[in-house]
Formats: C-alpha cells, sequence, structure tokens
C-alpha cells in the first residue's frame, strides 16, 4: 500500500469508534447505580449515604486518573491504553457483579472508574492522528454525545432488564462488551495511519519526552498560577455534579417516592434530562463560537441552573409536568459547561491547553464525586424513621435539604464564573 496515500474516511472513523465504544460503557456505568438504588440498598442493607459513597467510587478514581492518562497516552499510545482500560473495566464490572460484600462491590466501582477514565483523552488523540484538522472539533461535539447514548441504555432499557434479569446478571453480562471492545482495539486499532500503511496527518510528530512525569508535574504547577484555572475548575463542578447527582442516582428515587411516577417513568425522565444536556453541549458551544465570546453564555447557563434547582428547593409540591420541564431546560443548560473547556484553554499559553484541559475536566468530575454522597448524608440526616420493603424511605423534607447542596454549589458556580476573565476566543501569548 502507497504510504502517500490518506486513510479511508471509514476506517479513521472506526478507529475513533472503537475508542468512542468504551467512552460509551463509561457513561453506562456511571448512571447504572441510578436505576438499581432500590436492589443495591436491599442486597447490601445500604443507607443513602452508602449508596452513594458506593456509586462516588466511580467518580474517585476517574478523578484521580485524569493527570496520569494524558502521559499514559503520550507513552503508551492510545491502542495499548485503551486495551487495558477495556479489560479493566470488564474485570471491574465482574467485580461489581459478583460482590456480597460492600467492600467488593466499592472495589468494582473504583476499577471501573479509572479503568474508563482513559477513554476521552485516547478519543482525542486517535481523532489528532487520523482525522484532518477541521473534523477534529466534530469529534469532540460526538464525543459526548457518544457518552449521552451509553447514559440512555443506563435508563429504562438497563431497568427493564433488572426488572427481567436481576441486576447482578445484568452487571456480569455487561462486562462482555469492554473485554470484546478491548480485544478488538488491540487487533485493529493503530495509533497512527502511517502503522496502516497511509499518510500520517502528523508532519512532525514531537521528540518523546524522556522525563514526562516531571514535567507534568512543572505543567501542573504553571496552569495553577492562572485565577480562570481555579475559577473555570470550581465552575464546572456544580453544573455537572447537580445534574449527574439528580440524572445518575437520585432522581429515579425522588420522582418515584414523591411524584408518584413509575421506576421505568422516572429513568425515562433522567435519560431525557442527560439528551437535554447533550444537545445543549454542541448548540452552546457553537453559538460561543460564533460570536466570539466564552464567558457571557457560561454566565446564563449557570444563572438559569442556579435558578432552577432554587425553585426545586423551595417548591417542594411542584406539579409534576412543570418539573419535568424544569428539569429538561437544566438539562439543557448544562450543556454550558462545554466552554470551560475552550475558554481554560485560551486563558493560558498554548504550551500549558493539555494540562489544563486535564485540570478542568478534573474540577468537572470533582462535582459528582462530592455531590452523589452527600446528598445521601444529607438525606440519612433527615430521615423520619419510614421504611419500606426493609429499606429507608425518605420524605419531602430530606429531599429538599439534599437538593439544597446542589443548589448551593449552583449558586457558588453561578457567583464564580462572573469573576472569570473573558478570552474573547483568542489564545493567551
Amino acid at each position: 500500500m502507497n504510504n502517500h496515500t490518506l486513510p479511508p474516511a471509514r476506517l479513521a472513523w472506526t478507529m475513533w469508534g472503537l475508542g468512542a465504544a468504551l467512552y460509551l460503557y463509561a457513561f453506562f456505568q456511571r448512571v447504572a447505580p441510578g436505576v438499581m438504588t432500590v436492589e443495591l440498598s436491599e442486597d447490601f442493607a445500604l443507607s443513602a449515604s452508602a449508596l452513594g459513597n458506593l456509586s462516588a467510587f466511580y467518580f474517585y478514581s476517574y478523578v484521580a486518573m485524569q493527570i496520569p492518562t494524558g502521559i499514559l497516552a503520550d507513552v503508551w499510545g492510545p491502542r495499548r491504553l485503551l486495551t487495558a482500560g477495556a479489560l479493566m473495566a470488564g474485570l471491574g464490572a465482574l467485580f461489581f457483579a459478583f460482590s456480597h460484600s460492600l467492600a467488593l462491590a466499592a472495589t468494582g466501582r473504583f476499577l471501573i472508574g479509572g479503568s474508563v477514565a482513559v477513554a476521552f483523552v485516547c478519543m482525542l488523540k486517535l481523532a489528532h492522528h487520523w482525522f484532518v484538522p477541521r473534523q477534529f472539533a466534530l469529534a469532540t461535539g460526538l464525543a459526548l454525545l457518544t457518552g449521552i447514548i451509553g447514559a440512555v441504555f443506563a435508563g429504562v432499557p438497563l431497568h427493564l432488564l433488572v426488572d427481567s434479569y436481576g441486576w447482578r446478571n445484568v452487571m456480569a453480562v455487561s462486562a462482555v462488551f469492554p473485554i470484546i471492545i478491548g480485544l478488538v482495539i488491540w487487533f485493529f486499532v493503530r495509533d497512527d495511519p502511517g502503522e496502516k500503511g497511509y499518510q500520517s496527518y502528523i508532519k512532525h510528530e514531537p521528540a518523546k519526552d524522556k522525563n514526562p512525569w516531571a514535567h507534568a508535574l512543572s505543567g501542573l504547577m504553571d496552569v495553577m498560577r492562572y485565577r480562570n484555572t481555579w475559577l473555570l475548575s470550581i465552575v464546572p463542578g456544580g453544573v455537572v455534579g447537580s445534574i449527574l447527582a439528580f440524572a445518575g442516582l437520585w432522581g429515579v428515587p425522588f420522582l418515584t417516592t414523591q411524584h408518584g411516577l413509575t421506576t421505568g417513568d422516572a429513568a425515562a425522565v433522567c435519560s431525557a434530562m442527560l439528551i437535554s444536556w447533550a444537545v445543549g453541549g454542541p448548540v452552546i458551544g457553537a453559538l460561543s463560537d460564533r460570536i466570539g465570546l466564552r464567558k457571557p453564555l457560561y454566565v446564563l447557563g449557570c444563572g438559569f441552573i442556579a435558578l432552577g434547582w432554587s425553585f426545586i428547593v423551595l417548591m417542594p409540591d411542584m406539579n409534576t409536568l412543570l418539573l419535568i420541564i424544569l428539569l429538561l431546560m437544566i438539562g439543557f443548560a448544562s450543556g454550558c459547561m462545554i466552554v470551560g473547556f475552550a475558554f481554560a484553554k485560551e486563558s493560558l499559553p498554548g504550551r500549558l491547553a493539555g494540562t489544563v484541559s486535564g485540570v478542568v475536566n478534573m474540577g468537572v468530575m470533582m462535582g459528582p464525586m462530592i455531590l452523589q454522597p452527600a446528598v445521601g448524608w444529607m438525606l440519612d440526616r433527615n430521615w423520619s424513621g419510614e421504611q419500606g420493603a426493609g429499606i429507608k424511605m425518605y420524605g419531602i423534607g430530606a429531599y429538599q435539604n439534599g437538593f439544597m447542596l446542589m443548589a448551593g454549589w449552583a449558586v457558588v458556580s453561578f457567583v464564580l464564573i462572573l469573576f472569570t476573565t473573558e478570552t474573547r476566543s483568542l489564545p493567551d501569548s
């Protein structure tokens, strides 16, 4: 084959798509506990705080892997890293499925979170090598959509399967998916078109860093000297933390016990909220590019999110239809967090772009990592003593207090985004 021929589009998208398949599984596992709250609480005799902590073990390792993933993607290459991550994700899912103690279940969630954390960075690296530059933004935008598809599978379809076959069997079967993906990636994916005999889009590949860990540490120290880094790391925690705390865990029990929805209908509402988020991201991002400004749309989005969660907390007797509409609007507005990555990258010198993106993504995932168990802790503190089928039942007052934490962080996000410095879509020199 002539290595002066560019790779065909179908091959390039297949390479990217196999990495995206692991990212889809990452989102599936991220929100899966939301439709299994009753089953998990029964099997492990969990309080709300313990359930929130079990779900959050995914995020503990996911956050911890953000900086190392960028380095490992450069040192190992995306093919090796994706293969290792996919196989480890399958192992983690099996741990979770067959665990008969809370410690083993938490270990499974921890393994899943840390292993699928490699997917997003590897997808971007494959896109950088396999796509023409003008397609890179498209691939980045499709990444969130791919993840949300995984989250939708963890809604009504997962609920129906769990009802029919039990959560353990479903989780065990789900472990087969990343294992197969990992094997296909190993045998088929290559890091660069040149390895398949095609012309590479990378004309001058930079020399391998002989001391990547030390340079990553120095880069991390550099990015933290910029005020926008701190602000743009804390702000998305309130945006993503609130939507994943609700749609990813506490929304289903809240909607079933307080608004009389069936578990399937509640799961559908949470999935629709995530889909609304997936639509909002590209729309708000494209509008930001069009007007050439980052801050105004981020401010508007955060303001609406803070107002929306405040209404939900302060109006416990809100009509169910109005609540669902408000949740969908909050989901759409949450897409404003997409702007934060470009905002942060443009706030610092170009050499720090990769590091600051990792730092901001850590901030993004810190939100659900903290809020999922924190809301559970607040539910337990306000438990009235009511039980149903052997598990704790929480009243509207308990949910109000729990969701107040989400609303509080959303308000903090709105206030902090006001103090950021607009970049006007131009990187600092």
